[in-house]
């Protein structure tokens, strides 16, 4: 399968909206290997080709605007019927005539408000002409604005705007927007979709980061646990470990736990490491679910920068370490929209919690002077699993920790892709 995306655009400045969700478009396609040409105006600058838009897996192709030399206008048509300038014809039919020829080799043409922007009608009706040159592709219209009003008895040309076209899917970002998305085009419901638009959290991230995205699933989890510090045994990874198997075990939820360590001289690393494992494969982690940077390309640490990117991605922090002075950390995931849970042993973490509302628990830990030890009764699988039920409707009803997350999953451009996008060309 060959896609092409038509877009017709005259330049690729960021602030316009639209070319941000043909990168996202872009991208996925990329990312499943299918081949993909560009469709934009022949005027749009090559010197505004950046980052997606110059990959060189892409056919980028450039539509002609001229008729007999000279530049084509587009003209603004939203009435419904009236009259045309002289050469709309004639420019129709040399565009479309360029486009049978650019278009010969797809099986799936993506259009972005071609059918919908009235400065767009004459590729409107060239894209019309081309569709009866080309019957085996299937077309995919996309409107990225509030459809308009139908009007009574729209007039050729400008019925294009109002008028279905064979083999076409048309497409609105929400659901909301489908009935009228039909009344605008007269087709029914039924041929309608929806393709949310989508964020891609990880594409203005670091190359640090994005390094551990392609080892590891950051953005499907339900919950995301970013635990940095000295791999030593007074940093307690392994209740970490503990507390999240725990929470799988008991609200049966995708758990991922990236820990960022760096080397400590306390123990030796796989020693500390497997035990950390086992801990928690006792307490309902699976095989997959725990990853260590160390063993992800960052055997000395992982850069601030990329833990703090990483703290933007998770939704829970979980620290029980032994012994803190302060607690950085906790402040690092804090700024960065996590549910905290800290031990409240730890006169510094409950000193910082209590101003940050923070969640408590309580493990071993150093006090000033003293050390205190939990006993927890009928044990701490009871004990932890009764904290994951409180923490896990916490988790849901915050509505900042709710939508952060659901803006990862649910948003991200792998789930659009797999879920609306892909069923589209395969349908």
């Amino acid at each position: 399968m060959k896609v092409a995306l038509l877009t017709m655009f005259n330049g690729l400045d960021k602030t316009y909206s639209l070319v941000n969700v043909v990168t996202e478009h872009l991208r996925m396609l990329l990312d499943a290997n299918i081949p993909t040409k560009v469709l934009v105006s022949q005027d749009c600058p090559d010197n505004e080709r950046t980052g997606i838009f110059n990959d060189e897996r892409i056919e980028w192709v450039k539509i002609t605007n001229r008729l007999n030399g000279k530049l084509i206008n587009w003209y603004d048509y939203s009435q419904s019927n009236g009259k045309v300038h002289d050469t709309f014809f004639e420019e129709a039919e040399v565009i479309a005539k360029d486009l049978v020829d650019k278009l010969s080799d797809v099986d799936v043409c993506i259009m972005h408000d071609i059918h919908y922007q009235s400065w767009h009608l004459v590729h409107n009706v060239a894209v019309r002409k081309t569709q009866e040159k080309l019957p085996q592709i299937k077309f995919i219209a996309f409107t990225h604005s509030a459809p308009v009003n139908r009007p009574p008895q729209p007039k050729w040309p400008f019925s294009a705007r109002f008028t279905p076209m064979p083999k076409t899917i048309y497409v609105y970002p929400t659901q909301a927007g489908i009935p009228a998305l039909a009344k605008q085009y007269d087709v029914a419901e039924g041929k309608c979709r929806v393709v949310n638009n989508s964020l891609d959290l990880l594409a203005n991230m670091s190359d640090d980061l994005n390094k551990i995205a392609e080892q590891v699933d950051l953005l499907s989890p339900d919950i995301l646990i970013i635990y940095p510090g000295r791999l030593t045994p007074g940093k307690k990874f392994e209740k970490v470990a503990a507390f999240a198997g725990a929470i799988k075990r008991k609200a049966e939820r995708k758990i991922t736990i990236v820990f960022c360590d760096f080397p400590c001289m306390d123990i030796k690393p796989e020693i500390y490491k497997n035990r950390i494992k086992v801990v928690g494969k006792e307490f309902g982690l699976g095989e997959n679910d725990l990853h260590f940077t160390s063993d992800l390309g960052y055997p000395m640490g992982f850069p601030r920068h990329g833990v703090l990117e990483l703290f933007t991605l998770s939704n829970l922090f979980i620290c029980p370490s032994y012994s803190e002075s302060f607690g950085l950390t906790v402040l690092e995931a804090a700024s960065r929209g996590n549910f905290l849970v800290l031990n409240q042993a730890v006169p510094a973490l409950e000193e910082l919690g209590k101003k940050l509302n923070a969640y408590f628990m309580r493990w071993d830990a150093r006090n000033f002077g003293f050390d205190t030890k939990e006993q927890y009764h009928p044990s701490e699988q009871v004990y932890l699993e009764e904290h994951a039920d409180i923490i896990i409707n916490l988790m849901r009803e915050n509505p900042v920790i709710y939508s952060k997350t659901m803006v990862r999953q649910r948003y991200s451009p792998q789930w659009v892709w797999k879920n609306q996008l892909e069923p589209l060309l395969e349908t």
